[in-house]
């Protein structure tokens, strides 16, 4: 398969199961209500207690303009500011899982489409694999965490080195510090694109091999690295995806700045023109993955062999010749 039917397909893919940009968009109204309670609820009181106004906080600069002592409001109430940390932590807790379940959903009735392209969506059918899929994918995802923490460890050591390098250099010749200090910052930033593309690139195929295939996260992950590997234009097809990704999301940034610029419609009209731009982004995410998820199973999955029935046999004609009296009767 190629590149461009690889994405053609993902969009038809994304375009039969278009009910999952619905589902993802009630997510968010879902994660935005927990905010709110679990967040919200417990800063309001921690607000009121502290005797902040909330009338007067017109702007963020407003808050930390009252909050000119925070050690000494930390001290009188350190019971419900942890409370507070506590309550935020748990709420990132809660929309982590929440957020796996709900991309296990996903990855299910995209991977099943794949297998059975006469599959229909139905939310019996995503909630089936989205709690199938949890415990390896949320294993998975702890292990990808793993990968990043040592990635950014590298780069945090290369970005030091260099440091000290520029450091070095400037005592002894400036023109060779700026040299060195140019050279090695464009040498750390195309490792750390190399390392994010790289990374991400490891965990959308991992996830394809953990449905297809049914293995672990650890197993996941080496046979993702073995793939990339084997199928190098895997790695192209997903910097091609993310490049689009990435200017898709600028050209609609872009198309809300006039919206600033109009004083009192501008305000009104950009709130529904947000909401369109996160569906769309969602739809564009989607078709990502379902892109990833069909090149994956078109050029690892061995395709199912036809079973072809006996041939129909053809009647024998009797061929013996005639006797001549018969023939002059």
């Amino acid at each position: 398969m190629t590149n461009i039917e690889a994405i053609k397909d993902g969009f038809r893919l994304i375009n039969k199961n278009w009910q999952l940009v619905l589902v993802q968009l009630g997510m968010v109204i879902i994660s935005s209500l927990g905010f709110f309670i679990i967040v919200g609820i417990p800063l309001a009181i921690a607000f009121i207690m502290f005797g902040i106004d909330l009338t007067g906080l017109a702007h963020v600069k407003d808050i930390f303009s009252i909050l000119k002592e925070p050690s000494d409001i930390i001290s009188r109430y350190l019971g419900l500011f942890l409370i507070i940390i506590a309550s935020f932590l748990l709420y990132i807790s809660l929309i982590a899982l929440f957020g796996i379940y709900i991309f296990g959903g996903s990855i299910g009735i995209l991977g099943r489409s794949l297998r059975d392209r006469t599959l229909r969506f139905s939310m019996h059918t995503f909630f089936d694999e989205a709690k199938r899929l949890f415990s390896r994918l949320f294993g998975f995802t702890a292990v990808i965490g793993i990968l990043v923490i040592a990635a950014a460890f590298i780069l945090g050591i290369l970005g030091g080195s260099i440091a000290a390098l520029v450091s070095f250099a400037r005592s002894q010749d400036s023109t060779l510090a700026l040299f060195f200090g140019t050279f090695f910052s464009l040498i750390l930033v195309i490792v750390a694109l190399a390392l994010i593309l790289g990374i991400i690139s490891i965990t959308l195929y991992g996830i394809a091999c953990l449905f297809f295939k049914n293995t672990g996260s650890i197993k996941s992950l080496r046979e993702a690295i073995h793939y990339l590997f084997r199928h190098p234009n895997a790695f192209w097809l997903y910097t091609i995806l993310c490049g689009g990704y990435i200017l898709a999301s600028f050209l609609l940034i872009l198309l809300s700045f006039p919206f600033t610029l109009i004083p009192v419609i501008g305000a009104i009209f950009s709130f529904p023109y947000q909401l369109i731009s996160y569906v769309f982004q969602t739809y564009l995410g989607l078709a990502i993955l379902a892109t990833i998820l069909s090149y994956y199973y078109s050029t690892e999955i061995p395709s199912e062999p036809i079973i072809e029935g006996p041939a129909p046999q053809t009647p024998v004609q009797d061929e013996t010749p005639q006797s001549q009296s018969d023939n002059f009767t």
